[in-house]
């Protein structure tokens, strides 16, 4: 990962004071590139991906994340979820009406209480990974993406699994099924999925053909490659669990650890593992 060092030219101020360098963040949105300083970049970010609702701990968390996530991106992104999702301040308003105000006053506190933090491994700005929610634990990275990454390992988040929404049936018919997925043949045999440890679908077997758990999940639009799936020669039922690619930090369980009395730092080496929280000297 490429990491860019700047220098201050005068010590750590609050956010609240003009700095005489700032980091920009170049933003690709519909209407053309916006730059950014990061602060506001962050609360945009942190605000539009977390509920300011969740507590201070795990909105702290995510600032890091999200902050550490740019940086490796060496400060240009877009606003979508092939980046991490921004909104504006007009548009954090249309969001939380009459909230606006407490909500983002408490993202400038989280903001600045974790300014210039980010997340390393030996040296090197981390790829800061997140999601919603967990099938109640965190996947590998490779069981995902493919690759081995160190410190993005299945960890324990069994408090996902307590969320009222952790649980979802979706019904698909045999016509929409082969279209999306797609398959060569009508289905005649319909293997149980082989499963990781961690709970998340690796390979399933329908017919000759063989998916792993990334390709059914992200062609039939399903919340979770943690799936079980029933088929009665109509229709394909899917129970999926959590919510995302499951790799990295649970939004959801950071919170649930926050309220457990966790602070930030420790949500943060939980879900990533080996790494250190260091200022980024700017």
């Amino acid at each position: 990962l490429l990491v860019i060092i700047y220098q201050w030219t005068k010590p750590k101020e609050k956010m609240n004071q003009k700095k005489e360098t700032e980091i920009m963040v170049e933003v690709k949105r519909s209407d053309g590139i916006h730059k950014l300083d990061i602060n506001t970049y962050i609360i945009g970010a942190v605000g539009s991906d977390m509920s300011p609702t969740y507590e201070k701990e795990a909105l702290k968390a995510q600032c890091v994340a999200a902050r550490t996530f740019v940086c490796a991106r060496n400060y240009q992104v877009d606003d979508s979820v092939n980046s991490q999702v921004y909104r504006d301040e007009s548009q954090l308003k249309q969001q939380w009406g009459k909230h606006f105000n407490k909500y983002y006053q408490k993202l400038k506190e989280v903001v600045e209480e974790t300014e210039d933090e980010i997340l390393t491994y030996q040296g090197e700005v981390i790829s800061a990974l997140f999601y919603a929610q967990s099938c109640g634990k965190s996947a590998n990275a490779k069981d995902y993406f493919g690759s081995d990454i160190p410190y993005l390992v299945s960890v324990d988040s069994a408090s996902d699994k307590q969320e009222v929404d952790h649980v979802q049936e979706v019904c698909i018919d045999v016509a929409t099924f082969m279209q999306k997925l797609p398959l060569d043949d009508v289905p005649y045999r319909v293997d149980v999925p082989i499963r990781y440890a961690s709970g998340y679908v690796n390979t399933w077997q329908i017919n000759a053909q063989v998916f792993s758990g990334r390709e059914v999940r992200e062609a039939l639009g399903l919340r979770s490659s943690a799936f079980e799936v029933t088929f009665d020669g109509n229709t394909f039922t899917f129970i999926t669990k959590g919510f995302g690619h499951g790799v990295g930090m649970s939004q959801r369980g950071a919170n649930a650890m926050a309220k457990k009395g966790f602070d930030y730092q420790q949500i943060l080496k939980h879900y990533y593992r080996g790494v250190d929280i260091i200022k980024k000297d700017v």
